[in-house]
């Protein structure tokens, strides 16, 4: 049985890949955009299209991750009575 705990950590570590991912392709491109040949011109391209669908799949990722550690927090908030803005800061970062 998966734990919440053990997705979340799952998740992070499919964020922290995917920037990699994207750090590196960058480095790349940067490292290869004085090959001229038609050949390297239309991989460049392709792979500056992956690298603009992985970053809006990043992005994604990384908006949902947020909505979901509010919602865990408000639920944790209610749940523990939190009353005051304190508590419910201090909720937030266990």
């Amino acid at each position: 049985m998966d734990h919440p705990e053990q997705g979340t950590r799952s998740q992070e570590r499919l964020i922290g890949d995917l920037r990699q991912v994207i750090e590196n392709a960058e480095e790349l491109l940067r490292n290869t955009d004085k090959y001229t040949s038609s050949l390297y011109q239309s991989a460049r391209a392709r792979l500056e299209l992956a690298l603009v669908a992985a970053a809006a799949e990043l992005a994604r990722f990384e908006e949902e991750q947020v909505t979901r550690m509010m919602d865990a927090t408000l639920a944790a908030n209610a749940l523990y009575r939190d009353q005051t803005g304190e508590a419910r800061l201090l909720r937030a970062f266990e």
